[in-house]
C-alpha cells in the first residue's frame, strides 16, 4: 500500500441526510474504493446531517446562533491531506449546501499554520458533481476556484462528474445508470490517483516551501 501515511476526507453536499440514499454519494464512493485501497485513511461528512448556520465566521454561536456544528468539521479538514467535495446539480448550480460548507471553510482562510504559512497550505482538493442537467464543468470550476483560492493544491484532473439525460430520470446509480460509463469511470479513478500522487509529494516536501508566501512575515514587514 503506497499511501498508507495519508489520509481524506470526503464531504458530501447533497441535500439529503443520511437516512435518504445519495447519488453523489455513489460516485464518490468509487473514489473512497480506490483510495482505501491504497491504504488511505478515508472518512466522509454528509453536511446535511449537521447544524452548520451560514456565515464566515469561525463559530456562529458567537453571532447569535444557537448551535455550530462546523467547528469539529473543520478540524477534519485540518487533520486530512486530501480534501474532496461532492455535490449534485440543481438549476445548473452547486448545491446550497455546497457554497455554504465553503463559505464556513472561507472564514477560517485567515488562519495560520505553525510556519506562518497560510492553514489550508499543503493539502489537495478535489470534486465530485452528478446530476441530470447540465452543469457539470461549472460546479467543478466554482468548487476547485473556491479550494484553489484557500490555499488547497489542486493537482490535474482533480474533478469527476456523471451526468444522466436532460431532465426527469435516473440519476447516478439508478437501475445501474451511469456505472460503465467509460468516461466517468475514467475520470473518477484519475482524480482518485492525482490527489494521492500530489498529497504523497507534498507530504515528503514537508508541504509548500514559505519562501515568498509566509503570511506571517508579511504581517510583521508591513505593520
Amino acid at each position: 500500500m503506497a499511501f498508507q501515511n495519508l489520509s481524506a476526507v470526503f464531504i458530501n453536499c447533497s441535500l439529503k441526510r443520511s437516512n435518504d440514499e445519495s447519488h453523489t454519494q455513489r460516485l464518490m464512493d468509487k473514489a473512497i474504493s480506490e483510495m482505501t485501497s491504497q491504504g488511505v485513511e478515508v472518512s466522509v461528512v454528509r453536511a446535511a446531517d449537521h447544524d452548520i448556520p451560514p456565515g464566515v465566521q469561525m463559530d456562529m454561536t458567537e453571532e447569535g446562533w444557537d448551535a455550530d456544528e462546523w467547528p469539529p468539521i473543520q478540524q477534519r479538514i485540518y487533520d486530512a491531506d486530501i480534501v474532496v467535495i461532492g455535490t449534485p446539480i440543481w438549476l445548473g448550480e452547486k448545491s446550497s449546501v455546497c457554497s455554504r460548507v465553503i463559505e464556513r471553510m472561507y472564514g477560517y482562510s485567515g488562519e495560520l499554520d505553525e510556519r506562518g504559512q497560510y492553514k489550508y497550505y499543503g493539502r489537495v482538493g478535489g470534486c465530485v458533481v452528478t446530476g441530470n442537467e447540465d452543469g457539470g464543468k461549472h460546479c467543478a470550476r466554482d468548487v476547485l476556484y473556491a479550494l484553489s483560492h484557500l490555499g488547497f493544491t489542486i493537482p490535474p484532473q482533480a474533478d469527476s462528474c456523471w451526468l444522466g439525460e436532460a431532465g426527469p430520470g435516473p440519476s447516478y446509480g439508478d437501475d445501474g445508470a451511469g456505472l460503465d460509463n467509460n468516461f466517468t469511470n475514467r475520470t473518477i479513478k484519475f482524480m482518485a490517483w492525482n490527489l494521492m500522487h500530489v498529497a504523497n509529494m507534498l507530504k515528503q516536501a514537508g508541504g509548500i516551501p514559505d519562501e515568498g508566501n509566509n503570511a506571517r512575515k508579511w504581517q510583521e514587514a508591513h505593520s
